[in-house]
């Protein structure tokens, strides 16, 4: 059998500090909008799966919250979901922001390192640096043991190309895991609850989006070109509250708007969306809740 007969596959996480790009590096990866981005750190909360399906290959990308310290049991279960991902798997991408200083950043990828799986390092946003300052930093991470390093733009797409060759490079011969049109494992209404929790996060003020949490109640099919949707956003505090809503309903509305039209492009069809804003006081710490909303085991 020729090389280019086998089979390859193979399961690949995606590490790094919070908002250092790994969701958006997923998304170009998949050529699909697997995971919510947006400006704030700590946007991802959950184990997100992306496949990526070839005629000879199927990789499993799992993107990861990003590794901080978690002072709620929110941000416990998310440090869990990290430390998960980094078992049984067959490659490992680890992130940095080229265009920051994090002091702690270093010292996360030297312990990444470690690991004696092919890994990857991406230099991520270096559409953001001259490009002589990347040389002084691909110098400082080149004694850690990397089979590559790799200057990235995940938010232009370059370089993603490069990556990808240099995964499938290291992957062995494998099964495929799941059909081969099947480009994530999330279902829609996990998609649909992070999409509006996406908009949330885009247009609310900076102290609201970390008490943000998204329950979709129901979902009917009301005719075959329209889909009711009902979901509740989840928030901490009453004064919370008004704020989401805004003035005479005006940002939930803005909200509701911009979530119903990526919603009704995931699933070809109109849609109409009900949104509800409820208290929950300390949700985060809320075995209940977060089990509610998906995040549990």
């Amino acid at each position: 059998m020729a090389d280019t007969d086998i089979f390859r596959s193979g399961f690949v996480s995606i590490v790094g500090r919070p908002n250092v790009g790994k969701s958006t590096l997923l998304n170009a990866l998949i050529g699909e909008k697997v995971a919510i981005t947006t400006p704030k750190p700590q946007t991802t909360r959950n184990q997100i799966i992306g496949i990526h399906n070839g005629e000879h290959h199927q990789v499993v990308f799992v993107d990861t919250p990003g590794i901080h310290k978690p002072r709620t049991k929110l941000g416990e279960y998310m440090d869990k979901t990290v430390q998960d991902a980094l078992q049984a798997i067959d490659a490992l991408i680890v992130i940095a922001d080229v265009s920051r200083k994090d002091p702690q950043e270093r010292q996360t990828i030297r312990e990444l390192a470690k690991h004696s799986i092919p890994k990857f390092l991406v230099l991520n946003k270096i559409d953001l640096v001259h490009p002589q300052e990347l040389l002084p930093i691909i110098a400082e991470y080149a004694e850690d043991g990397f089979d590559e390093i790799l200057p990235m733009s995940a938010k232009t797409g370059e370089g993603v190309d490069k990556l990808m060759a240099c995964v499938l490079s290291h992957l062995k011969e494998g099964p495929r895991y799941y059909p081969a049109d099947q480009w994530t494992t999330q279902s829609e209404r996990q998609i649909i609850a992070e999409l509006i929790r996406e908009r949330a996060l885009f247009l609310l003020q900076e102290e609201i989006p970390h008490g943000i949490g998204v329950e979709i109640r129901s979902m009917k099919e009301l005719s075959p070109t329209l889909t009711e949707i009902f979901a509740d956003i989840y928030c901490e505090r009453a004064s919370h509250k008004g704020i989401i809503i805004g003035k005479q309903g005006a940002m939930l509305g803005k909200i509701g708007s911009q979530a119903r039209a990526q919603i009704e492009a995931l699933l070809q069809t109109q849609i109409m969306l009900k949104l509800w804003v409820k208290v929950r006081p300390d949700w985060r710490n809320s075995n209940n809740d977060l089990k509610t909303l998906g995040y549990s085991e």
